[in-house]
């Protein structure tokens, strides 16, 4: 596979793959290398990789490069058993986000055999072809949705859904970026995002780099700014789509779609077409990934280690919450803005 380099994960084409350590930002740019599959999988799980979009692509680099690196010490290709056996691990690094699962089946060619072929130098196209689909389909829905923008919104969003979670420009924050870019004199809200903090840390670290106006907010404060007329619109992401429309996110975004609801505020999940899970029949289905107790007792990272709850204190921490389709005002993709049964009618479609 030749080079590449994204704000958040780079390859020099040599063998050295490195991703940029979400949970040091914003203050510390640190990279971390990623030399087996057991590394790739443990930033997974730590969140120094994240956003769904950026996990698939990762975890298929990190699958190419283990294959390289084996079949360069073996002088032979890789049995099926052998990959499926890594593609499996990485796979189950986190639960709920499907584009790592459906970039790892694609990797493990799944609706070709029995041609498929496992080779380095296949498996390193295929990941290419993965990476350059999603830089494509970012730009896509950043377009697409820069439309529904009008100059002088204030934009809400929840948790990041930049060029941090994804290889290419973002996904609900691209659309804010291409509209900026456009010369829309826009104005970001940023959710703070607890438990930890990707809006506060992450969002406002990407829109400082574009000196995209942006007022960073608790996540308790979006309803006070809805009743105050200051927001017109809300973006978020999407790690999952389902046949019917529901949809996972960070946790708290469904009280946001609520609010939004109430205060007649046009909602709208943004995220590439791969996030859409065509065997998962309604939010229901999804599952939701529970994280560790220490995450809501207090705060960790690079900005110190911090408890406010007593250590046996019994928590709550769902990563994700699903929201119900009823409360989506449009659904913007890279194939273009759904209403509720236009995405229904074009996922029966692909079902054909």
């Amino acid at each position: 596979m030749e080079k590449f380099e994204y704000l958040s994960i780079r390859y020099d084409g040599k063998g050295l793959l490195e991703i940029l350590d979400q949970r040091k930002l914003p203050d510390v740019e640190e990279w971390l290398v990623s030399a087996k599959p057991e590394d790739m999988i443990g930033y997974i799980k730590q969140l120094s990789v994240r956003g769904a979009p950026l996990i698939g692509v990762a975890a298929c680099v990190a699958l190419f490069l283990y294959v390289n690196n084996e079949e360069s010490a073996r002088a032979q290709c890789l049995t099926e058993e052998e990959v499926t056996v890594v593609a499996t691990k990485l796979r189950d690094a986190r639960p709920t986000a499907v584009n790592l699962m459906n970039n790892l089946d694609e990797m493990l060619q799944l609706t070709v055999k029995p041609t498929a072929d496992f080779s380095a130098a296949n498996l390193g196209r295929i990941a290419r072809a993965i990476i350059d689909r999603e830089v494509d389909m970012c730009a896509r829905i950043s377009v697409a949705g820069a439309e529904l923008l009008s100059d002088g919104d204030n934009v809400l969003t929840h948790c990041n859904t930049g060029a941090i979670a994804t290889p290419g420009m973002g996904t609900a924050l691209g659309i804010i970026r291409e509209a900026w870019r456009q010369g829309k004199k826009i104005h970001v809200y940023v959710d703070e995002t607890r438990p930890l903090l990707q809006g506060g840390r992450l969002t406002t670290y990407e829109l400082a780099r574009e000196k995209i106006p942006h007022t960073l907010i608790c996540d308790n404060m979006a309803a006070t700014l809805m009743a105050q007329g200051k927001i017109q619109r809300v973006l978020v992401g999407a790690d999952r789509i389902a046949c019917n429309g529901d949809f996972a996110n960070k946790i708290g975004t469904y009280s946001v779609a609520v609010l939004a609801h109430y205060h007649g505020v046009p909602f709208h999940g943004v995220a590439p077409w791969s996030t859409v899970d065509l065997l998962c029949p309604s939010g229901k289905d999804i599952p939701i990934e529970e994280r560790q107790a220490s995450e809501v007792q207090g705060v960790s990272g690079a900005f110190g280690n911090v408890r406010w709850a007593p250590a046996n204190t019994p928590t709550f921490n769902p990563a994700f919450d699903v929201t119900p389709v009823e409360l989506v005002t449009s659904h913007i993709l890279d194939t273009g803005i759904y209403t509720q049964q236009q995405l229904k009618d074009s996922i029966l479609t692909k079902h054909k």
